[in-house]
């Protein structure tokens, strides 16, 4: 379910805190991402939950509204759109779900503000409000309420957000967010017919995916953090040669990782094209580093890939990868 980017994402995370911690166990150091990227499953299955729990206070609320000593006539005809979501009850029945949900003892019982929020948050919302009022056509316009919930209310909701940050240290607002994808991952990819028994979706690439890589995420996010640490200096070498006027320490420890990483993949990963590589790292630039950095990135990169060619130390393999 993860992408590759998320993967890089990942593992630039852990490279950080290794060297940070002026880490030497490479063993520990892997076992720490793995943790990581565990406990973003479980973010996941937390995620779920609070879409789940949130219908049913919805349907609390409209029953409560029902028994008003004047209800009105939204109050008597209420519009269970959201409450009677397919994909929600799929959810909630899925054996998967249910387990995990029972392995992390998630209990909501504490937040009912939290739902109250967001349920105030509904009501008033104009484009929720158009959508929930036009004709129901089936199983597709379930899919598009969640993710008009997802895509619109989620990001913003700075409560959802505390509550998961206060609850664990893993759960970062990368991880906040990387969790929001992957519910719209697993919005897309329900079927009506899928009953409880049906797998929930995997952290990492799954059997049904359409193209499985050479290498699968997992082995691949494992070996892009070892080789990082094992080629450390040889990288660390070669991006000082390139940075003029520069000496490593004045570079930022971040930029400096995204560069070891970026020429690891290059040398190390036949699979990839040069091309990708250099893309996933720029873009990652964008977010942990500042507009200098990305400049600053790009050029060191596209110099040492040119380099590296002569040298030979860049050879690609299998589905025309040569470039």
């Amino acid at each position: 379910m993860l992408s590759r980017r998320h993967l890089r994402v990942k593992a630039l995370q852990a490279l950080y805190a290794f060297f940070q911690s002026d880490g030497q166990d490479l063993v520990a150091g892997e076992k720490q991402l793995l943790r990581s990227t565990d406990k973003l499953y479980e973010l996941y299955i937390w995620q779920l939950s609070f879409l789940v729990r949130f219908a049913d206070y919805s349907l609390n609320r409209i029953e409560e509204a029902k028994k008003k000593f004047y209800p009105t006539e939204e109050d008597l005809n209420p519009n269970t759109r959201l409450v009677d979501n397919k994909i929600i009850a799929q959810i909630d029945k899925n054996r998967d779900f249910r387990r995990w949900h029972e392995k992390l003892k998630i209990n909501w019982s504490d937040e009912e503000n939290l739902f109250h929020k967001l349920f105030q948050e509904l009501k008033t919302h104009e484009e929720y409000n158009k959508l929930i009022k036009l004709p129901y056509k089936g199983y597709q316009d379930d899919k598009e309420l969640l993710n008009f919930i997802i895509q619109n209310l989620l990001p913003d909701f700075e409560l959802l957000r505390m509550l998961y940050e206060d609850q664990s240290i893993y759960w970062s607002d990368e991880d906040y967010d990387i969790s929001l994808m992957m519910l719209l991952k697993t919005v897309r990819i329900f079927r009506e017919h899928w009953g409880p028994e049906h797998s929930l979706p995997t952290l990492f690439k799954s059997e049904e995916d359409e193209e499985e890589d050479e290498l699968d995420d997992r082995q691949y996010m494992i070996k892009l953090f070892r080789y990082v640490i094992l080629r450390n200096t040889e990288t660390g070498k070669m991006i000082e040669e390139q940075a003029e006027n520069w000496e490593s320490e004045r570079i930022a420890v971040m930029d400096m990782i995204i560069m070891k990483m970026a020429l690891t993949e290059l040398m190390i990963f036949p699979e990839i094209p040069v091309k990708v590589t250099i893309n996933e790292y720029i873009e990652i630039s964008k977010s942990y580093s500042s507009i200098k950095s990305k400049l600053f990135i790009n050029g060191i990169l596209d110099k040492l890939v040119v380099k590296l060619k002569e040298e030979g130390k860049i050879k690609k393999s299998g589905r025309g990868l040569l470039e």
